[in-house]
């Protein structure tokens, strides 16, 4: 994909590209309510989007979770662009990005059903699966140092 590019949504426009791929994935193709996909935390943030060409593709978000721990949330990519490295190209931002803020570690919570690919990036598996969202998850962490 030649023309894929991931930045940081400084504009209002990138922005509302993140929330409509996240929409698309998270409301209309898994079911997540409307009322807990969008959270307080959008607000502080820091939101990736996945372009081609002009065409959002996918997004994500990262925040400061506890001190020296960023946590990666939202990872969303359209369903016809799926296994395309979309996925990677937005963690190897967001890791970026959590360097760049001080973080020597990051957590996610990921969908039991793609941890694999987040072990695939070196992400181990910490605890028990749980739920949330109506979704079975399970916490995965990686040190960044």
């Amino acid at each position: 994909m030649d023309d894929l590019e991931v930045r940081i949504a400084e504009s209002e426009r990138d922005r509302e590209a993140a929330f409509a791929v996240r929409h698309e994935v998270f409301v209309d193709e898994q079911g997540v309510d409307e009322e807990l996909e969008c959270d307080e935390h959008d607000e502080t943030a820091v939101h990736v989007v996945a372009y081609d060409d002009d065409d959002p593709i996918g997004a994500a978000r990262l925040r400061e979770y506890e001190d020296g721990v960023g946590k990666i949330e939202r990872v969303a990519v359209r369903e016809s662009r799926r296994e395309m490295g979309i996925g990677r190209a937005l963690m190897a931002a967001l890791e970026q990005q959590a360097e760049t803020m001080g973080f020597a570690t990051v957590t996610l919570h990921s969908q039991t059903r793609v941890a694999e690919f987040y072990r695939g990036l070196d992400y181990e598996r910490r605890g028990e699966e749980f739920v949330e969202a109506e979704i079975p998850h399970v916490e995965m962490r990686k040190s960044l140092e």
